[in-house]
């Protein structure tokens, strides 16, 4: 017969081997690895996390009652994520602080235009595709050319820490250029006369003239100045993320699907292929 000593220790034990075998059936998940490339981190989290960038229409915009992202970098990106068995992580940045938040490890993946400065921080892959800058001009302003717009009174609008911003201190560093917080803001001054012209690219100024054609008329001056578009990414020792992008970039943009992604997020807007000028390239 047993004690009750011998009865409680049994009880003791008994519950000992329980607890080991409940930790048994749920290990600790595996440590994430150090330095883990960009490719495996993407594949083993299943999530393929890109900047969405708020208003820049036609390119990404986020629908302020749904929270739904749109544009064409976001149905590429989400093409791309299909290829590789994963889903789209859309994260809120802007355009200043896209090389910042790949560096910190916020994003996987951007699309902008490639600066030796930019490519410090960034890994770019090939271009997808080449918008074109180009101004959006209020009524009876219409330089021909960067040298008509690069002179001490022209009254320029940009939208702070841009690309476009970039581009007008550089090809009409002369003008009078004040910088606004929003796009929206800079596109506000031409229209209610406080700026003679906002720069910008062609997509995204015919997109803004569909939905407000009171804001001006589009002009592109000459020399046209084209914008490579290059998908980002962060470096990282491994680079086959980079092989992986500029394989689906190559393979997409011969069969005409990069083209067509643009076309169908521009007609969303109204914007047709007649409505492109005809002397750009794309």
């Amino acid at each position: 017969m047993l004690s009750r000593r011998e009865f409680g220790g049994g009880l003791a034990a008994a519950a000992a081997v329980r607890r080991r075998g409940s930790n048994h059936t749920a290990p600790a998940p595996p440590p994430v690895p150090a330095n883990e490339p960009n490719l495996a981190r993407i594949l083993r989290t299943k999530r393929l996390r890109i900047a969405g960038l708020v208003g820049e229409e036609p390119y990404s915009y986020k629908d302020p009652a749904t929270g739904q992202w749109s544009g064409f970098w976001v149905t590429m990106t989400r093409n791309l994520a299909t290829q590789l068995g994963v889903e789209v992580t859309v994260v809120e940045s802007s355009g200043p602080d896209l090389p910042a938040d790949l560096q910190a490890g916020k994003i996987d993946l951007c699309y902008l235009s490639p600066t030796a400065q930019r490519g410090m921080f960034v890994d770019f892959a090939d271009p997808l595709f080449y918008d074109t800058y180009a101004i959006v001009a209020r009524q009876g302003f219409a330089p021909k050319s960067w040298a008509e717009l690069d002179v001490a009174g022209s009254l320029v609008a940009v939208d702070i820490g841009s690309v476009r911003e970039e581009t007008a201190r550089r090809f009409a560093g002369n003008a009078a250029i004040t910088g606004f917080k929003t796009r929206e803001e800079a596109m506000q001054a031409v229209q209610s006369g406080r700026a003679d012209c906002f720069v910008a690219t062609v997509f995204l100024a015919l997109t803004a003239l569909k939905k407000n054609p009171q804001l001006g008329e589009l002009i592109v001056p000459t020399p046209h100045l084209r914008a490579a578009v290059c998908p980002g990414m962060p470096y990282d020792d491994d680079r086959r993320f980079r092989g992986v992008v500029d394989a689906w970039r190559e393979d997409n943009r011969g069969i005409g699907q990069i083209r067509e992604w643009i076309a169908t997020s521009l007609g969303k807007f109204g914007v047709t292929p007649s409505d492109l000028p005809s002397d750009i390239s794309d």
